[in-house]
């Protein structure tokens, strides 16, 4: 790694100090002679100049040894997964043939190369996933599981690096998908401290103001916090100590994301946020004794505080799917507070920190947990679905959905989303027994196809040779694979159904001799409000549409088409202007759409979640319907909207003036409560001119007042100037725009 080029000074004092920590971290894990052939393989990469910067300017190897570190400290993956990472760039650029790192390091490096490569694919043009490359992501990820825990460590690896990148475009993108996609997969993994740190870098990058904020107002409560901790676990500490049980306790905070989320959710300040940490009891217990000793530090804790029965979490008696097992109560603590403590063992502490499934992946041990099953689930669906978008949305809401634990007639366990329904269960068994599904007996007692299934059923699933699956039972499922074999069925079943249409309609042609012009048909088709083709087929075949009078429709249009098309003179090549003709197409394209008054052709609207104004900084949607809805930039909805629906984004501006017209703006007003606080600032509007006030309502509470306006405006800078003057009046503290 003699390259200097390929390095910058700061660069190679860091490398060599990474190099260090992971021959201390890989020391019991790569072979003797693994060592010395990467070293070598990266040095001639390097020499090479076969290696190549991210848009973030990153060096690859120092990037690739970060992310190493990450998993075999933080995941404990071992030698597979880091031999796989320091390689993949070296193989990916075509310096190190796949073959070659099959000879000298094995199949399992060389497989999960294979599926890096596969993703970085997607990645090579921009860095974030479109949604056409989605199902192709998630598919690689399926095929490994070691390569989902490599991408969680390395997309946390590059969200640490980025924060002084002056490409803040591409930040802003990486850290939507670290929040939508990859927190939610480290979530589901079970890695619970990588999650955190994805969510608390993107709402770091994201909304500055806020992450900082938050940040600033937790490091000034820590002192009490601390103070607080030390006088609930004292009296606690000692009861398990007289008990004999082994164990260490600590208080934990919550994360800045959760703070945020819990303070949008409950529309609260920082100080309304109550249950800003919890206590952790981890037993040192041995394993035959681990859920008697963790319900006995339960019955300790109870003791002392008022437990609060809604909130008891039992993830002992069933563990979740990724593995996680713990005790969770809240008990009501000095002062009033409610606290939330988790108990659990050694053991259920690294697995809930790092993960079950590095643990049984690397050391080949058979997954209990059903996260092979999940894995493959998602295949299915991803490889069966032909909606992108819609695969996206139900895999997520998958990744958080609680489950339910239902038993067949013979005690078999099945695990579910909470909420699936009878019909959801028969489609987890097998498809066949799903589309002949036509109820159940749930503990004895007969129930439809979409009876909700709640924890402990028992469920026998009842058939009919004569049932089909029908449009409406995709309402009626909630999993991904239920819906897609649905979809699937249903599709088949229309295929054939517009195939024989289609030969009807065709025979037809044949015997009255008329002659058959796709592109007239498909005009045709569209003019009687079909969407689809298959849609059309499917009206013939099920009668809805006569074909005689299709086939009359049909002639009348080939005809009349005949007629113009002999009226329209013909174009001379000489004299035709190919510049022109360009101009013609291209000149009314532009990358920016300009908002007016007397705007025409475009249907747009102004969005209702962030009542964008003249004036504010602005992004254009476009809608399913083929409008525009018309955004603010820091519009809550943004980041999501930027992340799952990029190529739908158009830039947008305002032109001329704002000609009068009002667009409706709602504030949100705190301060304190005194006489006449009302009138002061309905004064003040009325003053105004081009401002209306056209509701106000306010709320008093131990001499805090709290309310919302609606004013009618204009554009920004009178709105600005509004919330200045309304700034001055006494005991207002706060004034900001919804």
């Amino acid at each position: 790694m003699e390259e200097r080029e390929f390095f910058t000074p700061e660069e190679h004092r860091e490398l060599f100090k990474l190099y260090k920590e992971l021959l201390h971290l890989s020391e019991d894990m790569l072979r003797k002679d693994d060592r010395n052939k990467l070293k070598h393989i990266l040095v001639q990469a390097a020499q090479n100049h076969s290696l190549q910067r991210d848009v973030f300017g990153l060096n690859p190897i120092i990037k690739d040894m970060k992310t190493t570190i990450i998993v075999a400290e933080e995941i404990g993956m071992q030698r597979a997964s880091i031999l796989g990472i320091m390689l993949h760039e070296s193989v990916q650029c075509g310096f190190y043939p796949i073959e070659q790192v099959k000879m000298n390091f094995g199949d399992d490096v060389a497989t999960i190369i294979h599926g890096l490569i596969r993703i970085n694919e997607l990645y090579a043009k921009s860095p974030v996933i479109e949604s056409e490359n989605f199902r192709n992501l998630l598919l690689s990820f399926a095929e490994d599981i070691r390569v989902i825990l490599i991408m969680i460590a390395d997309r946390v690896n590059v969200m640490r690096q980025i924060k002084d990148s002056p490409n803040n475009d591409a930040r802003i993108e990486v850290a939507n998908e670290a929040a939508y996609l990859y927190a939610p997969l480290a979530h589901k993994l079970g890695l619970y401290k990588l999650k955190s740190e994805l969510e608390d870098l993107s709402l770091k990058y994201t909304q500055h103001d806020i992450y900082y904020h938050i940040k600033e107002k937790l490091n000034a409560t820590k002192a009490a916090r601390d103070r607080y901790i030390a006088a609930f676990i004292t009296p606690i500490q000692k009861k398990l100590e007289e008990a004999g049980l082994k164990f260490h306790m600590k208080g934990r905070t919550k994360s800045i994301h959760s703070i945020a989320q819990k303070m949008k959710k409950q529309h609260t300040t920082f100080e309304g946020i109550y249950d800003l940490f919890a206590i952790r009891i981890i037993l040192d217990s041995p394993l035959d004794k681990e859920k008697q000793e963790c319900w006995q530090a339960y019955s300790i804790v109870t003791d002392m505080y008022q437990p609060n029965p809604k909130r008891l979490r039992d993830w002992l008696s069933i563990p979740k799917s990724n593995g996680y097992e713990s005790l969770h109560i809240t008990v009501m603590g000095p002062e009033g507070k409610w606290v939330e403590v988790q108990i659990r063992t050694e053991r259920m502490d690294e697995i809930a920190e790092r993960g079950l499934a590095a643990h049984w992946r690397y050391k080949g041990v058979k997954g209990e947990s059903g996260l092979d099953e999940w894995l493959n689930s998602i295949r299915e669906a991803l490889e069966n679905s032909d909606n992108d978008m819609q695969a996206m949305d139900q895999f997520k809401m998958e990744l958080y959905e609680d489950e339910v634990f239902i038993f067949s007639p013979k005690g078999d366990l099945y695990k579910l989303p909470k909420g699936a329904t009878v019909l959801d269960f028969a489609f987890h068994i097998h498809s066949n027994l799903g589309c002949k599904c036509i109820g159940a007996k749930v503990n004895g007692r007969n129930v439809p196809i979409r009876y909700q299934l709640h924890n402990g059923d028992q469920v026998e699933i009842l058939t009919s040779s004569t049932q089909t699956p029908k449009q409406d039972w995709i309402n009626i499922v909630t999993t991904s694979k239920a819906r897609t074999k649905i979809r699937q069925t249903l599709k088949e079943v229309a295929s054939r159904q517009a195939a024989f249409a289609k030969e009807t309609l065709d025979r037809k042609f044949k015997n009255r001799k008329i002659e058959y012009d796709e592109a007239v048909m498909m005009r045709l088709i569209k003019k009687e409000g079909f969407k689809e083709v298959t849609e059309f087929y499917q009206s013939i075949a099920n009668e809805s549409v006569d074909i005689n009078d299709i086939m009359d429709k049909y002639v009348a249009m080939l005809r009349k088409e005949n007629e113009v098309s002999q009226e329209l003179p013909m174009r001379s090549a000489e004299n035709f202007n190919m510049q022109l003709a360009n101009e013609e197409i291209t000149g009314t394209n532009t990358d920016v759409l300009v908002i007016d008054q007397n705007l025409k052709g475009i249907d747009f609207t102004l969005a209702k979640c962030c009542n964008p104004i003249y004036g504010d900084d602005v992004f254009g949607f476009i809608t399913v319907n083929g409008g525009i809805k018309v955004h603010r930039c820091d519009c809550p909805n943004a980041p999501q909207l930027r992340a799952r629906f990029g190529y739908r984004i158009v830039k947008a501006r305002w032109a001329g003036k704002s000609k009068g017209q009002l667009y409706p703006i709602t504030l949100t007003v705190v301060g304190h409560d005194d006489i006449g606080i009302v009138n002061n600032i309905t004064s003040i509007i009325s003053k105004e001119n081009n401002i209306q006030l056209r509701s106000i309502g306010i709320t008093s509470d131990d001499g805090l007042f709290s309310g919302t306006l609606t004013v009618m405006v204009d554009d920004t800078s009178k709105l600005e100037a509004l919330i200045r003057k309304l700034r001055t009046i006494k005991g207002v503290k706060q004034i900001k725009r919804n």
